[in-house]
């Protein structure tokens, strides 16, 4: 896509410093219109300067287009990544599982799910989500390579379809809340636990 870069990858032009409040108004502003119900593809810069109260000017002199600003804006909405201890390969999966589909903002909640549909139906969409999704991703995918390394788990052990089998099931009970009854406090330690019997090295 050629506006995703965000402003912490864009190199910074000499003069006058930017404006904290304004990036911060800005970034509400996003936040505030998807979890009211505006779509990806509907959200535009004008409604968005509208609820900062800024100009357009302003949004563009920080984001090169709307979806380096949803990129950064999303980024916020899924919070700090999860930092392993690396002492445990079982607790740093624990760790991160549990950060899956977990926020702390509660704008999250009506923000993620209607994603889904955007994500499917443009590829840019697609690239975005990817964007925000391959840190993480690549924090579970170094613990698991650790532990192949360590002898902890399986020298065959195929990482990616692994992923999937840890994450899959925390996205579908946070998400589309599968089934009530399940105690969402102890299933990352559930997952990983049935996970690892079948990933340990023997």
């Amino acid at each position: 896509m050629s506006d995703m870069t965000s402003t912490a990858d864009a190199p910074r032009s000499p003069g006058r410093p930017r404006s904290i409040r304004a990036d911060e108004a800005i970034i509400e502003a996003t936040l505030d219109l998807l979890a009211e119900g505006s779509t990806v593809e509907a959200l535009s810069i004008e409604a968005i300067a509208t609820r900062a109260g800024v100009g357009k000017a302003t949004i563009y002199r920080r984001w090169p287009g709307k979806d380096a600003l949803l990129l950064d804006a999303l980024r916020r909405l899924k919070g700090i990544l999860p930092q392993p201890a690396g002492h445990s390969v079982r607790d740093d999966l624990v760790l991160l599982v549990g950060a899956v589909g977990q926020h702390i903002d509660p704008r999250a909640a009506k923000i993620m799910p209607c994603l889904v549909p955007e994500v499917n139906r443009r590829p840019d969409h697609f690239q975005l989500y990817q964007n925000i999704i391959e840190p993480r991703r690549q924090l579970m995918r170094e613990v698991l390579r650790r532990g192949i390394r360590t002898g902890e788990l399986r020298a065959d052990l195929d990482v990616e379809v692994t992923m999937a089998l840890l994450t899959g099931p925390i996205l579908m009970q946070r998400i589309l809340r599968w089934h009530p009854e399940l105690d969402d406090g102890i299933l990352p330690e559930k997952v990983v636990d049935g996970v690892l019997d079948g990933i340990r090295a023997r």
